[in-house]
């Protein structure tokens, strides 16, 4: 393991995918950090402090100098520590087309998760119906883009896009009824196994929130509306 370069600190909560992406990041490259758990109806003078722009977690504190937005703490994870396992492939082609996916994960994909959460009846079906569609275009351009690859895993290890899907997508799983709604469903298929192949790595399992705990804060959000 590289020598600890100075303090780290993460102020996050505990059911943020966003802030999920960052430990997984941490621990994979092996940065020991401390973790804040930010109470976002009640913000701390200290964390606006950190982020006054956007006021949202996560934010990556290093050194005393604060970094928000998730995919850019990645990168500036990549950047700093930059040793081995590597988040981002070498290949400047290779590492444009995982940046544009994920990308596009978080501008078209997550986006279709809360406008499920917020609608019911014939908006919700309608709205996972798109949300079919957004994945669909996510399956057929990773098979276009990394053909014969896994973009998402190094092997056994998570990468960049495997930490961006798998820290949101691992989270709601085919067939649990517990939360009322299927949200990723067998029309997925590709976008299915590589959730399932996430979800088997080890540093994934214990590093994503409690399931149960998850599940009643998601029900209890799709019952309000």
């Amino acid at each position: 393991m590289e020598e600890k370069k100075g303090e780290v600190v993460l102020f996050g909560t505990w059911a943020s995918t966003f802030c999920t992406r960052v430990e997984l990041a941490l621990k994979l490259k092996g940065i020991p950090y401390e973790y804040v758990e930010e109470d976002l109806t009640n913000k701390s003078k200290l964390f606006l402090s950190l982020n006054p722009v956007h006021k949202k977690v996560p934010v990556l504190v290093h050194n005393g100098k604060s970094i928000a937005e998730s995919l850019i703490i990645l990168e500036y994870i990549e950047e700093c520590w930059n040793t081995t396992p590597k988040l981002l492939p070498e290949d400047p082609y290779q590492r444009a087309k995982v940046r544009f996916w994920a990308n596009y994960y978080d501008q078209k994909i997550v986006p279709s998760f809360y406008i499920i959460f917020g609608s019911k009846d014939k908006e919700r079906e309608k709205a996972i119906e798109d949300l079919s569609q957004l994945l669909k275009v996510f399956e057929e351009g990773i098979e276009k883009d990394f053909p014969g690859q896994s973009p998402f895993l190094n092997g056994e290890i998570l990468g960049y896009l495997g930490i961006v899907i798998g820290s949101h997508a691992c989270n709601y799983q085919a067939g649990d009824e517990a939360i009322g709604v299927v949200l990723i469903s067998e029309k997925n298929p590709e976008f299915l196994l590589w959730v399932n192949a996430l979800k088997n790595c080890p540093l994934m399992g214990e590093t994503l929130p409690p399931h149960d705990k998850l599940v009643a804060r998601l029900s209890a959000r799709l019952k309000s509306t």
